[in-house]
């Protein structure tokens, strides 16, 4: 395994610890006040509580377990049927928030109770490399967007924007393999400052809103409103978020060299991650999840302080009171953010890719082809499954057909009917 400049329990000194949080927050920035945009909530409560989020889920698991618990995508479809076309408000979205949360917390009851030998038998090696690379594979096609490399029918290409694109992934890149010693330690951040210089050059920066933001203001927290009907179209949304959150602790795992389905626990990072997103429905935010674009950062610097994580917390609570200093992050181009990403998300395509060889898969054995290849085509063909109104698909639908996949295989076997199973002995 590559050398680690600083391990999980790692406290690295103030003058690094602070430019390390900050490279996360920038990772993870845009994505997470994409979805209160899109629901038209006032990101700053929902920096607020993904910050409260991730420190409540450092605490819950004891440190060992690097994760920052952002904006979940999952839910933005179920939401957006209930304010515009059920017309009930978003407070009502908010109540099937809490009620996800909820489930999130007894399925991590039942996993308490029943154990975690299931996953290791249902998703064998063969299967886990394919689902923690689609992580990062079916997010590719977002950073191309933001980057302006992939367009909208009909759209002509902006050199420009490209431009800016290209100079910071590349120094993202260079960064990554050409700095010595703590810069090796940010490249990401280093990246982001010279493609956001890059865009202020070629005029593509505004400040107006900058400008216009306020120093500080409180948070704009909410209440919900219970109503059955609401909480039935949110719900279906927690197994897409239930899928998520498995293959996250995989592939996390798997890039700082431990079992977090056994220590910490994955009934522990489920229940945090369900408190977290029960408390935002609360406040007024948006449910939340483990985030793969942190993920990507520590494979990339292999730095996996929690430390370091909850610097980033931190930052975030910070944020949601402090307007201009989010205004200006917020005025960072999406061809910059989109360079960064590229790579990102390429690096835990590279992780599912590393576990497989780790674990010396052999794919003379006809089973470990079909448990990589299904799973794989599943998740980047756009299948789907329509769940009420959440469509279960990407990553998410790969991991419950790879689960099905190995259900069967284990079934097969039992029952002596695999000409393969030999081999494994």
């Amino acid at each position: 395994m590559a050398k680690k400049f600083y391990d999980v329990e790692s406290r690295p000194p103030w003058r690094e610890s602070i430019p390390l949080s900050v490279q996360h927050l920038f990772a993870m920035f845009s994505a997470s006040i994409l979805v209160p945009t899109i629901l038209g909530v006032n990101p700053s409560v929902v920096l607020f509580f993904n910050g409260i989020g991730t420190l409540l889920f450092i605490f819950i698991t004891k440190g060992s377990s690097p994760a920052y618990l952002g904006s979940s995508f999952a839910f933005i479809a179920p939401s957006l049927l209930i304010i515009n076309a059920q017309g009930m408000g978003y407070s009502y979205a908010l109540g099937g928030f809490i009620a996800s949360g909820l489930v999130l917390m007894l399925v991590a009851g039942l996993v308490y109770f029943f154990g975690v030998n299931w996953i290791n038998a249902l998703l064998p090696p063969a299967a886990m490399g394919a689902v923690v690379a689609l992580i990062g594979l079916e997010l590719a096609g977002t950073a191309a967007k933001m980057g302006g490399i992939v367009l909208e029918e009909g759209a002509s290409v902006d050199l420009t924007r490209v431009a800016v694109f290209l100079i910071t992934l590349m120094a993202a890149v260079l960064g990554s393999i050409v700095l010595r010693g703590f810069l090796a330690l940010i490249p990401i951040l280093l990246a982001i400052i010279i493609g956001y210089i890059a865009a202020a050059i070629v005029g593509i920066v505004d400040l107006t809103p900058v400008q216009e933001a306020s120093w500080f203001a409180l948070p704009a927290f909410s209440h919900p409103t219970f109503n059955w009907g609401a909480m039935t179209i949110i719900l279906p949304a927690t197994l897409v978020v239930i899928s998520e959150h498995i293959g996250h602790q995989l592939v996390t795992g798997k890039i700082i060299g431990r079992n977090l389905i056994r220590k910490p626990g994955l009934h522990k990072t489920l229940f945090a991650d369900g408190f977290s997103t029960m408390l935002s429905g609360f406040g007024g935010s948006v449910p939340t999840t483990t985030y793969g674009e942190n993920i990507g950062v520590m494979a990339m610097t292999r730095v996996y302080s929690t430390w370091v994580i909850g610097g980033t917390a931190v930052l975030s609570i910070l944020l949601g009171f402090i307007g201009k200093v989010s205004a200006l992050i917020q005025s960072i181009p999406p061809e910059v953010m989109g360079g960064v990403s590229f790579l990102l998300y390429g690096m835990i395509g590279v992780s599912g890719i590393r576990l497989l060889v780790d674990a010396k898969v052999d794919y003379n054995l006809p089973r470990n082809q079909a448990l990589t290849a299904i799973p794989f085509i599943t998740g980047l063909s756009g299948a789907y499954v329509q769940l009420g109104s959440v469509k279960l698909t990407g990553m998410a639908l790969a991991t419950v057909v790879a689960l099905f996949l190995g259900l069967l295989l284990f079934v097969l076997d039992k029952l002596n009917l695999t000409q393969d199973r030999a081999a494994l002995k």
